[in-house]
């Protein structure tokens, strides 16, 4: 099939261009193609590229242990006096040490975009079963694989529910190596399905954008229905609203044997995508409970603590006991401020990335260069995923000083201080001047009073959170000279670490079909809308940082 990409866009027809791929979209057409979501089309490339390099080794891995033990058998037999057993004849098509590309299951594709790169830009893509429920989504597709030359052997068209696709390959014979769900809002219908669907050691692909939901705290009870959680009104709600998602990819594959292991998950812009690997393991099952926690979270000082709701203890010989913990681990108020919990959860408890992957996703996202328009966004975001350290949550510099009333603290200050300490400290992916520790809250707002012997503060109330706090001497008075860690590699090399803004008025574009358009944004009495205001406040400040970093806009136009 010929490649027309070169060509010009048929009569009513306008082109768009992303990596590899060259997309006609009708001119009136204003629903399908956001650009602002390159980055994710980018990134999942680039996850699923470093995926298949692993999956393969492994496969490898597997296939030389076993040709080792028949050759190893065949050895034997023959000293025993016996004939060889006989090879083993397979189906055209089905021998398991052939080499074999992998198949990709796009369940909700729209124009088919998203698939096309797959096919374009991913080298060892066999089969890509390309599915949305909209019949002129499918037309769409079917045209633009058409236009850039990709035949319907490698990318099928499909028109059907997603659920119901999902679900009609549970089969291990009918499972897909990669499935990748990107709908608009949540993916919560779709997961039973898709845990069910992919193959053991497969990657699975998920975005959620329903964040009003997943990071808010006015839906609690939405959140709760799709996800099995609570959100918390917090500094950190981001980092909770990614460990909702897991926690429900992981108890919704646990109902089938299954677990998952977090590959990257990511807080990006207005959504969420995490890439997990789900694999067939009833031992793994069990250890469920110690990886999913409840969080208590202090409403007047923000101090959090967390409890696994299940425990896995080492018995005398080796072998694993599992009982429930016990708890909770802090008192009705908080022993810094006297106020009150909130809890949530249950979410995922466990680590967020696995730094190999992400170590080998860094080499291949440097060598290609030429293929991915955001690498700088790219290199950026994974770096400082790979720095953030194994602790659930994160404070910022701008929210300690605020709950104290006091001058900003800048955030290196912070950080040399928690060094000094011996604590572990980084920043976090999911937001500008953020801080990962170790340490408990009581060294925090030790750290704090210190900060405010030096910077002293006015009118403080005896009763507020603040007035606590600093009624308190602080147990050790922390060090605030510089200390050599406490600048991050991806922050002295200035990569992009966190986007600003890519383009006025970006966010989730309408649904595609036009169901559900947004209501014009209504005026303030200044004239301006909520939404501008907030823009010209910037969604995330440089705030306590000694430097601005660097950021990227990323270009709205096609390429």
């Amino acid at each position: 099939m010929a490649d027309q990409t070169e060509g010009p866009a048929p009569a009513g027809f306008k082109k768009v261009t992303e990596g590899k791929a060259t997309i006609l979209f009708p001119d009136t057409n204003e629903v399908f193609y956001n650009p602002i979501q390159e980055f994710n089309r980018d990134i999942s490339i680039a996850a699923i590229r470093t995926w298949d390099e692993i999956y393969q080794e492994e496969r490898s891995a597997r296939l030389a242990e076993k040709k080792a033990r028949k050759e190893a058998n065949a050895a034997k037999r023959a000293i025993d006096g016996l004939d060889p057993l006989p090879e083993k004849e397979f189906p055209e098509g089905s021998d398991p040490t052939a080499t074999r590309g992998i198949t990709i299951l796009e369940a909700l594709s729209a124009s088919g975009l998203r698939s096309i790169r797959y096919a374009k830009e991913i080298p060892n893509v066999r089969h890509i079963l390309t599915n949305d429920l909209e019949a002129d989504a499918v037309t769409s597709i079917k045209r633009n694989a058409e236009f850039n030359g990709v035949s319907p052997d490698l990318l099928e068209p499909h028109k059907g529910d997603a659920i119901d696709v999902l679900y009609q390959h549970r089969d291990p014979l009918k499972r897909y190596n990669v499935i990748d769900l990107d709908p608009y809002g949540t993916a919560s219908p779709f997961i039973d399905g898709a845990v069910q669907a992919v193959s053991d050691g497969g990657l699975l692909c998920v975005t959620c954008t329903d964040l009003a939901v997943l990071a808010g705290t006015n839906y609690t009870e939405t959140c709760y229905a799709k996800y099995g959680g609570h959100p918390v009104k917090a500094e950190f709600c981001h980092e909770v609203a990614l460990r909702l998602v897991l926690n429900t990819l992981s108890i919704s594959a646990a109902r089938y044997k299954r677990h998952i292991v977090p590959m990257v998950s990511l807080s990006i812009d207005y959504y969420l995508r995490v890439f997990v690997r789900v694999y067939t393991s009833a031992a793994q099952v069990k250890l469920l409970g110690s990886k999913t926690c409840v969080a208590y979270v202090c409403t007047g000082c923000q101090s959090t603590y967390t409890q696994a709701l299940g425990k896995a203890t080492e018995g005398a010989k080796g072998n694993l006991k599992f009982g429930v913990s016990t708890g909770p681990p802090v008192d009705g108020r908080c022993e810094h401020c006297n106020s009150r919990f909130h809890i949530a959860g249950p979410m995922w408890g466990k680590e967020l990335h696995s730094v190999p992957f992400i170590d080998r996703m860094l080499k291949h996202v440097k060598d290609a260069s030429h293929l991915y328009k955001t690498q700088p966004r790219i290199l950026g975001m994974l770096s400082v995923c790979k720095e953030e350290i194994e602790a659930p949550f994160y404070y910022t510099a701008n929210g300690l000083s605020g709950t104290v009333h006091c001058t900003s603290i800048p955030l290196l200050h912070i950080s040399s201080a928690l060094l000094h300490q011996e604590y572990k400290v980084s920043g976090s992916h999911a937001a500008q001047g953020s801080i990962k520790t170790n340490a408990p809250p009581s060294a925090l707002w030790d750290i704090m009073r210190s900060w405010v012997k030096l910077n002293p503060v006015k009118n403080i109330k005896p009763e507020s959170p603040a007035g606590r706090i600093l009624a308190v001497e602080p147990k050790t008075i922390a060090n605030f000279e510089m200390h050599p860690d406490a600048k991050s590699e991806s922050r002295k090399t200035n990569l992009v670490r966190y986007q600003m803004n890519p383009t006025k008025n970006w966010g989730p574009q309408a649904r595609a079909g036009g169901a559900n358009k947004r209501k014009a944004a209504k005026p303030s009495k200044n004239g301006k809308t909520d939404k501008a205001k907030a823009e010209e406040a910037g969604e995330e400040t440089a705030s306590t940082e000694a430097e601005a970093d660097t950021a990227m806009n990323i270009d709205s136009t096609t390429a």
